[in-house]
């Protein structure tokens, strides 16, 4: 009788488990622990978010108008990553909106509001949203800088009816645009100042307070590189339909100095993005160009032969997208990634996972399936970067949250992304809602991004590159989590508990 061991054969192979007919979310799949010879902050996330793009890591903040403007693209660029700003607005304030992010080098941006020395404040409103006002000769940007109101002296004035150059603070101490925060609190220190002007080419684009800086420094060291073109400015991406209408827009985008655009429609697989894609390619062949969105081969096989740059990958998959629900199409998102990953992998065109991301092993399932980058809507909208105000809902400080497929947001105008502009009646394939209040970007995601390299490290791979040939090479085994093993593997049996992971 033959005692011979046979061969160890443990869990399922990607491509076995994805060939069964299942459309799988990221909590129905597990992968299996490998063998560990290397640190956790040994993990390599760097990553290219197209052909041509190279990012640090692997994290890109998606279109949404509550979540993507200039100071999200700021932020996200000085940890590694990159945003793609939303074009839910006239395209001259989506090429405004750009432009702010990539006039400064630091994570800190307000936007300022700017007024002559014979105005007068009436409302808080004058302030935009701004914690001060910049007082100018010309009473915009461009001209010469007498001094600044913040909202406080404002507010702490009895006489409104006052011009602001009667109690404006003096002009204080400038720095250059692409100074960095050690340089900004140098600055401070030595002038005894609240307060840095940051300046370019003549031109004050900031204010930077003496509180902001602080903030900032107090975060978690930004461990990888920012992301930075050639020029020295921020990388920052932007959204774009496919009417004839957004050629115009793509003209202020490049103008404004964009470094991807994103051809953004809920389903990339029509005859109006692959015009586009060659549009695009053809007049500006030198700017990278995302597809999407698709979440089958077929799709992606399309989207590849026009000549897109990168695809975007999800359909129905996030938490206020009806898409799945109200057309009956779309695919479980882990099953997209690897689908999808598959096809692209093969003609050398990164994937963007996007949608469905709510933690941590969300993003290292996303990227072990094949996928070089994940999108996230939710996980950042409820940020300080994040547009909007923060209110309270029954004691908890939250952040509108919308779907670009909601009613709402359609009457801005993101209907032409469900193809929908010309329809006389609208149908949403997203709802509106509120998250809460996480805290900076700047603070959370560098958390986030150790848990993924300890995630990765479970599963031995020390970069994305080893980990897509540990799935390509059979080595990385998976398994189908019944809905009792998604219980047990999350927090359970407890009279309460404290969710903290930082």
């Amino acid at each position: 009788m033959d005692f011979t061991p046979p061969p160890i054969e443990d869990g399922f192979t990607a491509e076995k488990l994805f060939s069964q007919g299942f459309s799988y979310t990221y909590d129905d799949v597990i992968f299996l622990p490998h063998y560990i010879d290397f640190a956790a902050d040994a993990v390599d996330l760097s990553t290219r978010l197209t052909r041509r793009l190279p990012l640090a890591v692997p994290l890109v903040a998606s279109p949404m108008d509550t979540v993507s403007e200039s100071a999200m693209a700021s932020a996200m660029a000085s940890l590694g990553g990159i945003a793609i700003v939303h074009s839910n607005v006239p395209a001259a304030a989506q090429a405004a909106l750009l432009r702010a992010a990539k006039s400064r080098r630091v994570p800190i941006l307000s936007d300022p509001a700017f007024a002559a020395p014979s105005a007068v404040i009436e409302h808080e409103d004058d302030f935009a949203g701004s914690p001060f006002l910049l007082v100018t000769d010309t009473g915009a940007a461009g001209g010469k800088l007498l001094g600044y109101v913040s909202k406080r002296d404002w507010t702490n004035q009895n006489d409104k009816s006052l011009r602001v150059g009667d109690y404006m603070t003096p002009p204080p101490r400038r720095a250059p645009w692409n100074a960095d925060l050690n340089k900004i609190h140098e600055i401070m220190e030595n002038e005894r100042s609240g307060a840095v002007a940051l300046e370019r080419n003549g031109e004050v684009v900031d204010l930077v307070v003496r509180e902001e800086v602080e903030r900032v420094k107090g975060y978690p060291k930004l461990v990888a590189s920012a992301t930075v073109g050639s020029d020295g400015e921020f990388m920052v991406g932007a959204a774009m339909g496919t009417r004839e209408d957004d050629k115009e827009r793509l003209k202020h985008l490049v103008k404004a100095g964009v470094n991807v655009v994103v051809l953004d429609s809920s389903q990339g697989n029509s005859i109006y993005q692959l015009e586009m894609v060659k549009y695009v390619k053809r007049v500006y062949p030198e700017l990278d160009v995302i597809g999407g969105n698709v979440v089958t081969m077929y799709q992606a096989e399309n989207l590849i032969q026009a000549g897109v740059d990168g695809l975007r990958v999800g359909m129905g998959s996030g938490s206020i997208c009806t898409t799945q629900e109200v057309c009956a199409v779309g695919r479980g998102q882990a099953t997209a990634v690897y689908k999808v990953s598959s096809i692209a992998y093969k003609n050398g065109v990164p994937v963007i996972a996007d949608g469905g991301i709510s933690n941590s092993g969300h993003i290292v399932k996303a990227l072990s399936l094949g996928a070089s980058t994940v999108m996230m809507g939710s996980f950042l909208a409820g940020s300080h970067e994040a547009p909007g105000a923060y209110v309270y809902q029954n004691g908890q400080r939250v952040k509108k949250y919308r779907g670009m497929g909601s009613l709402e947001a359609m009457t801005k105008g993101s209907d032409a992304r469900y193809l929908g502009d010309t329809a006389k009646l609208k149908i949403a394939q997203g709802v509106v809602g509120a998250v809460k209040d996480k805290g900076s970007v700047l603070n959370f995601i560098p958390y986030t991004l150790q848990a993924v390299r300890q995630g990765f490290q479970d599963i031995g791979a020390s970069s994305l590159e080893s980990a897509h040939d540990l799935l390509r090479s059979r080595v990385l085994r998976l398994e189908v989590r019944s809905g009792a093993a998604q219980v047990e593997g999350g927090i359970h049996g407890l009279f309460s508990y404290e969710k903290k992971y930082y």
